[in-house]
């Protein structure tokens, strides 16, 4: 499963990377894709009908709380069938798109993708391999602006929480430093992405 979201459409190194992976593991394993563009079809807010429908019985949910509950459960649907998860993410504003977060609003479901017991809770979506990919005009792996990626930092938290933690990280950042930069983050991103295909086959 490809999910993409960020804004900048053929601009946007996060989702030709992601692509790239998405598309190179297809073409080992012979499966199909799904493709989630949050960009293009960005999921709705949570609302209350939302908040209060996940938790109401089916057959007791009004009209509207049945439509909200449906988007949360055709996410998680996707996500339970798919074996590979390939996510994009370019950095706004330190952080993820809101579509992006809108999506993990909806599938962080009590009961569905986690649960809480004794010690904590506990991700209910196991077994299943992530690469993510994130981009970023500044350097937010290392140095002084690392304390401020609240991008791939936030993004590893979901994940886990939710039983997705078997992930691979792929950066490219720094491209707004000069040409030259660009082109180096471009070419590490894609070497690194070399080693992961190889290692999946």
């Amino acid at each position: 499963m490809l999910v993409t979201s960020s804004p900048r459409a053929a601009d946007s190194l996060s989702t030709r990377l992601a692509t790239e992976i998405a598309e190179g593991i297809r073409a080992r394993s012979g499966g199909p894709l799904t493709v989630r563009d949050l960009a293009a079809n960005p999921p709705p807010h949570i609302t209350p009908a939302y908040i209060q429908g996940r938790v109401t019985s089916p057959d007791d949910r009004t009209p509207e709380q049945v439509e909200a509950v449906k988007v949360a459960e055709a996410f998680v649907d996707e996500l339970k069938a798919a074996d590979v998860i390939v996510l994009g993410s370019g950095m706004i504003n330190f952080g993820l798109p809101s579509q992006l977060k809108a999506w993990f609003d909806h599938i962080t479901w009590p009961g569905v993708t986690f649960s809480y017991g004794d010690i904590g809770p506990k991700g209910l979506l196991t077994g299943k391999k992530v690469y993510v990919v994130t981009a970023a005009g500044g350097v937010f792996s290392e140095g002084a602006w690392a304390p401020f990626d609240f991008q791939a930092n936030y993004l590893l938290h979901l994940l886990g929480f939710i039983g997705l933690t078997d992930v691979e990280v792929v950066r490219v950042e720094g491209t707004v430093l000069g040409p030259d930069a660009e082109k180096t983050a471009v070419a590490n991103a894609e070497t690194a992405i070399v080693a992961l295909l190889a290692k999946a086959a």
